[in-house]
């Protein structure tokens, strides 16, 4: 058992340092992206069945998430076969498919770029790679709201979620968790398609970030320190206005991170062409400009490294009670 703790935590160290070094490639064949495929057909297959459609998305769920479980397994029992240091790399990638820290960064940084170029028209498009919201009609101010809000979600979907299920459970949980993440951004949707259907989708993805999400209210204004932002203000802001998202768990980093930034997020969105009225969060104390999506990148990758550094010892010492 001490053995193989410490291989799980170093492969998460080599994913880590992976993601951070070259980010997450753009492959077709990325297992993310297989993840995909693999909805889309398994949604045109389970529709087939003759039940309610929440049946025939809770069918889905477990589809998707313990197929994506068993691959990685039996990747990894392969790979252990072979060698103790094949079962180190191929534990490592599947980790490092699970994260995500410079591809956000980067993404929300072209966004910079067209926005420092005054270029709105592309800065829109940029961003509607990143978000779920309408973004044609978006001002400067509401595209750089929409940048540190995505910023501060990433922390749980692509840092702490997966470094989490990877500390508990190893790359088998870190790749499942993503596959949970992946249905809910797919179907787990609050239209007429999918109401119904992608709720277990929804709610699964809900419970899997419910522990990670309140780490990060924790995680976020320590970084934000670090920062040279205010440590309190942030973990005020995370506790006053956490739970006005109407997500469980999106609301906490974001409240964190207006609290750090001094900044105001949320506020009306639109959603295929519906505005969807927003609590907002936080206080405008500071203007939203480019510095603030600058210091909330800074902030995720802070809050990454010390989930890391402070996760590992406390992993090691809890197994080895």
């Amino acid at each position: 058992m001490f053995n193989t703790n410490y291989i799980s935590i170093a492969q998460l160290a080599i994913a880590f340092v992976l993601d951070i070094a070259i980010g997450d490639p753009q492959w077709s064949y990325h297992p993310v992206r297989i993840v995909g495929r693999a909805i889309n057909l398994t949604e045109n297959v389970v529709r087939k069945i003759p039940v309610p459609e929440r049946i025939a998305g809770v069918f889905l769920t477990i589809t998707i998430v313990a197929g994506t479980y068993v691959t990685a397994y039996v990747i990894l029992q392969t790979s252990k076969r072979l060698s103790s240091l094949c079962e180190l790399i191929a534990g490592a990638i599947i980790i490092y498919f699970s994260i995500s820290i410079k591809n956000m960064a980067d993404e929300v940084k072209k966004v910079m770029t067209y926005l420092i170029e005054n270029d709105l028209i592309n800065a829109r498009r940029s961003l509607s790679q990143i978000v779920g919201r309408d973004t044609i009609n978006l001002d400067r101010g509401q595209i750089i709201c929409a940048c540190v809000e995505s910023v501060a979600e990433s922390i749980i979907d692509g840092i702490i979620s997966p470094m989490f299920y990877s500390f508990i459970g190893g790359p088998c949980a870190a790749i499942a968790y993503r596959a949970v993440n992946t249905l809910d951004s797919m179907v787990g949707h609050k239209d007429s398609k999918y109401t119904r259907f992608g709720w277990a989708s929804a709610r699964l993805d809900d419970i899997a970030n419910y522990i990670p999400a309140r780490i990060s209210a924790l995680l976020i204004p320590l970084a934000s320190f670090l920062c040279g932002c205010s440590l309190k203000y942030s973990l005020k802001i995370a506790f006053r206005d956490g739970r006005k998202h109407e997500s469980p768990n999106s609301g906490i980093p974001e409240a964190a991170m207006a609290g750090a930034l001094r900044v105001q997020l949320g506020g009306p969105s639109t959603y295929q062409g519906e505005v969807i009225e927003k609590q907002f969060i936080g206080d405008i104390q500071n203007e939203l400009n480019l510095k603030s999506i600058n210091l909330a990148i800074k902030i995720m990758y802070i809050t990454s490294i010390l989930f890391l550094s402070c996760g590992s010892p406390f992993v090691l010492f809890f197994y080895n009670l």
